[in-house]
């Protein structure tokens, strides 16, 4: 076994890496850029050194300073993590030439699978079924439109070497190809310094299921059942679960089984992942299709981990050493269920806009569990549990040198039901201030009901949000739990600025009664000797608070009587407005307005405040570098046409005219860095 390693990644996945080799025995070694300096990562390993600027370019992607790290610190084998080095096959070649270990799969299947074209003609030989498209890469515009005509709309754009929901666009018409194939072309090149594209057929109504395998040196490759992968934004994972709610156990076998062939087809070892694009339109689960086979570690693997009671950066650091896999096909069981939601540094009120900046606050829920022990098929006697993967910390700072997940929020319950509920609570259990992020939208996702019917496809978020995210659905008891909790905590401070104003005399009882406004509603809070009443209505409730406080736990009851049980459960995230509360609970974000009755009847007489016009104005939605300029001073543009292209976070984004009107005035260069709401253009 070895003595030391060296993980040649950042973020979240070096800290689990981290981890396990601790528990394991085996010294660590870190890698880090300059932004990456007073990262969590770097604090937990034993090692640290530092490999060079920001840019990852100029840092995690040079094999030579990773190679040259092993050398100075003794390190015997580098885990590559996922992204950066970890599917690049030379890289793997050059650390054999060193005598290093890679802790992942052999130079010659990640170089056969780890580009799309030529995977998809080993798994169509290996008697795979694939998606029908493109043998090879497509070199202009002109050919992709006649490529995409012949296979028929809708198509798939992808970048050869592409990955990670990065390098793909969807193309319904000609028109789409035009404005998408050099997007494409430069997304695959700037993130993977590789510039090919194919296209495929789009499959409808699509599911995204993958299988996880995993193989050791001597000949053993095993599945370790699926994941649905399903729902995603813009090509992008944002919650997995596994098992699936579609796979049936003849499904599971005979993609399973699939999966192994081809991995044995190309001689593997380690953790991986193939993955399959399934017809949800097809209820007999026949009509599924290679994609590509992914030679590393995936972001959502702890869900695997939570079923089958399997490290797997554990065994991948066994077989590395070359240790024999422990156990047959027959001993990989499913045991409860589990879902991970990316907590991402986006605004999903904003259209899911990339955030930057710092992590002013940052708390998670206590996670009571790392990694399950290595025990297939034992039986957990445990309700459920929950696990964080994070790399960032409290004053952190979200960059935008890097991807923009904060962590991956786990849980685990004997079922897909108690699973999701379990979400709803730790997700509102999260404290997350400084930066736009999607904790509300996952809330909203894991109550929605369509997810929990398990009816989900890869188009689940742009068909049940098709005008943007403005928060998750309120029912009528949230709405009383909300204005009465407004109520309780309005009176608190109110009590706390008499005792402490000294200007009062003697103690003075508040206010009892307040109008409380949530969206365009009022509501008439009561607290009286008899409880409180919501519109004349009581509201059994149970909650401890404190002026200050940003977290209330509170349980909602049936009545006041002693021995009744809780009927629901909120955590309700608090901060003080000019008029009352921002409360956020259950997915949605209220901005909650507390006034006594007299000031409330006053208020209604007040003007409100018109937002000034900035339709004549293209701002920069993000902080990001302008890629494209599409017009010049002078020239008549028409609503729809594109402007400009901003790339955030390795990702292009295609800014287009709200209306009609000329280009007046110019006021940003290709090639600027730009903040949020920078003019770019003003039309006249």
């Amino acid at each position: 076994m070895f003595s030391k390693i060296l993980i040649a990644n950042r973020g979240e996945i070096a800290c689990r890496v981290i981890k396990t080799a601790q528990r394991m025995g085996i010294a660590t070694v870190a890698v880090y850029s300059d932004a990456d300096a007073r990262a969590p990562f770097v604090q937990m390993a034993d090692e640290a050194v530092h490999i060079g600027p920001s840019p990852a370019s100029d840092s995690y992607l040079i094999a030579d300073k990773i190679i040259a790290a092993c050398k100075q610190t003794g390190a015997e084998a580098v885990h590559p993590g996922y992204g950066f080095l970890s599917e690049r096959a030379s890289f793997v070649e050059a650390l054999e030439a060193q005598g290093i270990a890679f802790i992942g799969p052999p130079a010659n299947a990640i170089a056969a699978m780890g580009d799309k074209i030529e995977s998809k003609k080993l798994a169509k030989a290996a008697g795979v079924n694939t998606v029908p498209g493109s043998e090879d890469a497509i070199d202009t515009t002109e050919e992709a439109l006649t490529v995409s005509n012949q296979i028929g709309y809708p198509v798939m754009m992808k970048a050869s070497a592409g990955g990670g929901g990065k390098g793909m666009r969807l193309a319904w018409n000609d028109q789409d190809v035009r404005d998408g194939f050099e997007a494409t072309k430069r997304e695959g090149l700037n993130s993977f310094g590789d510039d090919r594209v194919f296209i495929e057929k789009f499959i409808e109504d699509p599911r995204h299921i993958e299988i996880q395998v995993l193989g050791d040196k001597h000949g053993t490759v095993l599945y370790l059942n699926e994941r649905e992968c399903s729902i995603q934004r813009r090509h992008q994972k944002v919650v997995e679960e596994a098992p699936s709610p579609f796979v049936t156990p003849e499904m599971r076998r005979k993609m399973g089984e699939q999966a192994v062939a081809l991995s044995k087809a190309v001689g593997y070892h380690s953790a991986g992942t193939v993955e399959l694009i399934v017809s949800g339109a097809d209820p007999t689960g026949e009509s599924f299709y290679f994609l590509e086979m992914n030679t590393r570690l995936q972001v959502e693997h702890p869900v695997t981990e939570a079923i089958t009671g399997i490290d797997l950066v554990e065994q991948m650091i066994r077989v590395a050493a070359g240790e024999a896999l422990p156990w047959t096909q027959d001993q990989i069981g499913i045991d409860g269920w589990a879902i991970e939601n990316r907590i991402y540094a986006e605004d999903p009120y904003r259209g899911f806009l990339p955030s930057t900046g710092r992590l002013v606050r940052l708390r998670f829920p206590e996670a009571s569990h790392f990694a399950p022990p290595a025990r297939p098929g034992s039986a957990r006697a445990d309700d459920g549990y929950i696990r964080i993967d994070s790399g960032v910390q409290e004053g952190g700072e979200v960059s935008i040198f890097y991807d923009p997940m904060i962590a991956k929020l786990v849980t685990w319950a004997p079922t897909r039901e108690a699973a999701a509920d379990l979400q709803v609570a730790a997700l509102d259990a999260v404290e997350l201030e400084g930066l736009g992020h999607n904790v509300d939208f996952l809330s909203a996702l894991m109550q929605h009901p369509r997810f929990r019917s398990g009816d989900i496809t890869t188009g689940f978020i742009a068909e049940e949000y098709p005008d943007g995210f403005a928060g998750a659905a309120v029912s009528g008891e949230t709405t009383r739990v909300l204005a009465a909790v407004a109520g309780v905590i309005a009176t608190a401070d109110a009590d706390r600025a008499r005792r402490i104003s000294g200007q009062l005399g003697e103690p003075q009882l508040p206010p009892g009664d307040w109008t409380v406004r949530l969206g365009t509603a009022d509501h008439a809070v009561s607290l009286g000797e008899d409880g409180i009443s919501v519109d004349g209505e009581p509201v059994a409730l149970a909650f401890d608070y404190t002026p200050g406080d940003r977290m209330v736990q509170v349980a909602l009851y049936d009545s006041d009587e002693e021995d009744s049980e809780a009927v629901a459960r909120y955590g309700i995230r608090l901060a003080p407005t000019r008029t009352g509360y921002r409360m956020t609970t259950h997915g949605r974000t209220h901005d909650v307005r507390v006034l006594q009755p007299r000031h409330a009847d006053l208020a209604r007489h007040m003007i409100d405040k018109v937002p000034p016009d900035t339709s004549k104005l293209l701002l920069c939605p993000m902080p990001g570098l302008l890629v494209k300029l599409h017009v010049a001073e002078g020239e008549a543009v028409e609503a729809g046409q594109p402007l400009a292209t901003v790339e955030a976070m390795k990702m292009e984004n295609i800014l287009r005219a709200e209306k009609s009107g000329t280009v007046a005035t110019i006021n940003a260069a290709e090639g600027e860095t730009l903040v949020v709401d920078a003019v770019i253009l003003e039309l006249e």
